[in-house]
C-alpha cells in the first residue's frame, strides 16, 4: 500500500487563507479528493475557497495566480493511465508545473494530484467510503503545516 509510512499531520492554521483548486475529470474520485482537503481544512481552521479548473494540465496556472494570493495552495486531479503517452504528457506536465509554482512564489502547494493506472487505484486513494487512504486531506495537511512552518519561521 503506497499510505504505508505516511505522516499523520495536524496543525492549527488559523489565520491561514488556502485555495483548493480542483480539477474536473473523474467526478466521484474528485468528490472525494475535495471533500477530504476540505475536512482537513476545517478541522485546521482555515478559510478555503474552493476552485475548480478542466483538469490536471489546468492546475498550475491557477494555482500560480492562487499563490500570489493564499497562504497555502491545494491542488487536486485525477489522471489515469491510457493506452497512448497522454498519460505521460499530462503527469510530468501537472507535476513540473506545481513545483515551479512552489519554488517560484515560495507559497506551499499541497499536491493532490493521483497518477493511477485505473479507476480502482484512484478510487481507493480517494478518500470515499471504504477507500484505504485520503490523497485530498493528506494534501491538504501538507500544505497547511508548510505554511503554517513558513510563518512561524523566525525573521532576520
Amino acid at each position: 500500500m503506497s499510505g504505508s509510512g505516511s505522516a499523520q499531520i495536524e496543525v492549527d492554521g488559523t489565520g491561514l487563507r488556502v485555495a483548493i483548486v480542483a480539477a474536473s475529470w473523474h467526478e466521484t474520485v474528485m468528490g472525494g479528493l475535495l471533500d477530504g482537503a476540505q475536512r482537513a481544512c476545517e478541522q485546521a481552521h482555515v478559510g478555503v475557497e474552493v476552485i475548480r479548473v478542466p483538469g490536471s494540465f489546468e492546475l498550475p496556472v491557477v494555482a500560480l495566480a492562487c499563490a500570489r494570493q493564499f497562504d497555502a495552495v491545494i491542488c487536486l486531479g485525477v489522471i489515469i493511465r491510457g493506452g497512448t503517452p497522454h498519460f505521460e504528457y499530462v503527469s510530468s506536465a501537472a507535476t513540473d508545473g506545481l513545483t515551479r509554482v512552489a519554488l517560484d512564489t515560495g507559497t506551499p502547494i499541497g499536491f493532490g494530484v493521483l497518477t493511477c493506472d485505473d479507476e480502482a487505484q484512484a478510487l481507493d486513494r480517494s478518500g470515499l467510503p471504504g477507500s484505504s487512504e485520503d490523497k485530498g486531506a493528506e494534501a491538504a495537511w501538507a500544505a497547511i503545516a508548510t505554511a503554517v512552518t513558513l510563518r512561524d519561521l523566525p525573521r532576520q
